[in-house]
């Protein structure tokens, strides 16, 4: 696949890896190519592969090639709306992730960086909100007042001590509620004035609203007008029991002409039907933005305070109803973008049949719409009674819950008329009734063609594969991708053919373990030498005397965790002397002669007490 992607980029034609990959395998299932999967490729068949390959890729004006390529278009780049929102929210971080990780990551010094931060906040609410551009000086005031009332620059500091997880959460509360405060302020400033919802809507949504379900309109109808006459002319010239009066009518080309325009009315019903879903959602956002501004409203009145508890929360919910707003404006700008990339991929079956030539080709034919066929079918009824000897069973829509869901084969296209008519596509009628062959549904053109169709269903089932491995774009137009999941293998080996045939190489296998296997009964320990007994034997006697030793290491294979328990110390206390005390008597001396007596002579009495006493 790489070489012919190389030569096709050489050649001037860009060629997508799963469109090489496609190609391949159409080539290999087309039996025309006399290709054989029961043996591996010699050089000659890989050789020849890559021609037909490179054929089918580089054709220019091919009707049946644009059709593939549009097929690969959109299947890489259509999904579903949850996978294109959460694209689109993705996309959205990833734009802010540079602003968001310099304020996280932030060290302020001085206070020209506190004030360069602040500012940074102020152009990072801006970008996540979507409301003005950071270069716009009436918009960047407006989010600096905002924000100044709730977080002033003041609290920076605090804001900085934060983890980095939580400077990011507190980043989107910010954005939040500076988010709801402006769409408040411009929903109207004056009591009773009723807000314009119009001035309240994204930009981008008020710009691509009105246009976008009317443009991807627009171009299904133009595709199902060519899809009409295409059908018609067809539908006269297999009608012809001989040839047809206009023998150079290029039939191929009308049927590769058709499939493009089938496929692109297909894809444009997708299409649609998400741009009206996306409208139906704007609606119901728009009403719930407007029910929140009026019990807004209420809350606040005239009031110079109101306490947060009361408002922040119906700003966020105001913030929540803007960014899906936006969600669904981006995700109408991802659809109208798909519309208008589709557009290339049906100009070759234009250039080669202009509207001047396919009106020559419809000469006096009726152009039938698809309403109008299924009208004239509307009367032919199966009825179930006269089908009891039929083992298929049918569904009628008076009689199955949800038969307007129901999920039918070849893209709700008659199978029947595909297999018999070479190819023509015709819309089914499930009114008719809906047959149920082998747990799938098939809905039909007429009465005539379902019960034809019931007789030998596995037959027209294998005619339209085979339908489908000749034009390889009616695989995706007729959802056959299942059926052709895998190469189906050619048992036939043409006539010429001298190559030797082995077989093939590759196939699936599978081997099972038992989680409990049964145990064999031999015992690994059991020893019949008797010497090596009795060495074992004073090994062990030896053993019992020594004192083994161990250590371990991180590296060790089978290194264990070891836990020591300790018990940590208790407060406790003891006493060495005792307190004790006793009484003596106090000494007492009286000394007389002391007064009156010049050269008296002193007395000296001791009046103390015995210790004894």
């Amino acid at each position: 696949m790489r070489v012919i992607a190389r030569e096709c980029a050489a050649r001037g034609r860009a060629a997508p890896d799963a469109l090489v990959a496609f190609m391949v395998k159409a080539v290999v299932l087309d039996p025309r190519n006399g290709f054989n999967v029961d043996r591996t490729l010699t050089r000659q068949d890989v050789q020849k592969l890559e021609e037909r390959c490179l054929d089918k890729l580089t054709e220019e004006c091919s009707p049946s090639m644009d059709t593939i390529r549009m097929q690969v278009y959109f299947d890489m780049n259509y999904t579903s709306r949850r996978e294109f929102l959460e694209e689109i929210h993705r996309l959205g971080e990833s734009r802010l992730s540079v602003v968001s990780r310099e304020i996280t990551d932030s060290r302020v010094k001085t206070r020209e960086e506190l004030h360069a931060l602040y500012r940074k906040i102020i152009t990072y609410i801006q970008l996540r909100s979507g409301m003005g551009s950071p270069t716009d000086d009436r918009a960047v005031q407006e989010a600096a007042a905002a924000l100044q009332s709730v977080f002033p620059q003041t609290e920076l500091g605090a804001f900085l001590v934060l983890l980095k997880r939580d400077k990011q959460q507190q980043l989107n509360q910010l954005c939040m509620l500076v988010t709801g405060i402006r769409l408040f302020n411009k929903a109207g400033k004056r009591e009773g004035e009723e807000a314009d919802l119009s001035e309240l809507m994204p930009a981008l949504l008020t710009a691509i609203l009105p246009v976008a379900a009317h443009s991807v309109e627009k171009e299904l109808n133009a595709s199902q007008t060519l899809a009409w006459k295409y059908t018609a002319v067809l539908e006269r010239l297999t009608q012809c029991v001989g040839p047809p009066a206009g023998r150079d009518v290029p039939v191929v080309l009308l049927k590769q002409a058709l499939y493009n325009v089938r496929q692109h009315e297909a894809f444009l019903k997708m299409l649609l039907s998400d741009a009206r879903a996306c409208a139906e959602h704007v609606e119901i956002l728009q009403a719930e933005l407007s029910s929140h501004l009026k019990l807004l409203r209420e809350t606040v009145q005239s009031k110079t305070a109101v306490p947060t508890a009361n408002v922040f929360p119906l700003f966020k919910s105001m913030s929540k109803l803007w960014s899906r707003l936006q969600d669904e404006a981006e995700l109408l700008n991802v659809l109208s973008n798909i519309t208008l990339n589709l557009q290339p991929f049906v100009a070759s079956q234009a250039k080669i049949f202009s509207e001047a030539y396919l009106d020559v080709l419809l000469e006096a034919s009726e152009v039938k719409t698809d309403a109008q066929r299924k009208a004239e079918s509307s009367d032919e009824r199966i009825v179930p009674a006269e089908m009891h000897r039929s083992a298929e069973e049918w569904l009628l829509p008076e009689t199955t819950a949800g038969f307007s869901q129901l999920p039918l084969q070849y893209n709700a296209l008659c199978g029947h008329t595909v297999a018999s008519r070479d190819g023509l596509l015709l819309p089914g009628n499930p009114h008719i009734g809906v047959l149920n062959h082998e747990e799938k549904l098939y809905a039909f053109s007429s009465k005539e063609a379902a019960l034809k169709f019931a007789a030998n269903a596995a037959a027209f089932v294998a005619e339209v594969a085979e339908k489908a491995k000749q034009s390889p774009e009616l695989i995706r137009l007729l959802q056959l991708q299942p059926h052709f999941s895998c190469v189906s293998p050619y048992s036939e080996i043409l006539p010429d053919e001298t190559s030797p045939v082995t077989p093939v190489t590759e196939r699936e296998s599978g081997t099972q373990t038992d989680v409990h296997p049964a145990g064999t009964g031999v015992v690994r320990s059991y020893e019949w030498n008797e010497w090596a007994l009795r060495r074992k034997a004073i090994q062990l006697a030896d053993i019992r005397t020594k004192v083994t030793h161990s250590a371990q290491t991180d590296l060790s294979h089978t290194r264990r965790d070891g836990v020591t328990q300790t018990w940590p110390p208790k407060d406790a206390a003891c006493q060495s002397k005792r307190d004790g005390g006793s009484g003596v008597p106090k000494p007492q001396v009286y000394l007389s002669g002391l007064r009156g007596q010049r050269d008296g002579r002193v007395v000296r009495t001791n009046l103390s007490r015995s210790v004894d006493e």
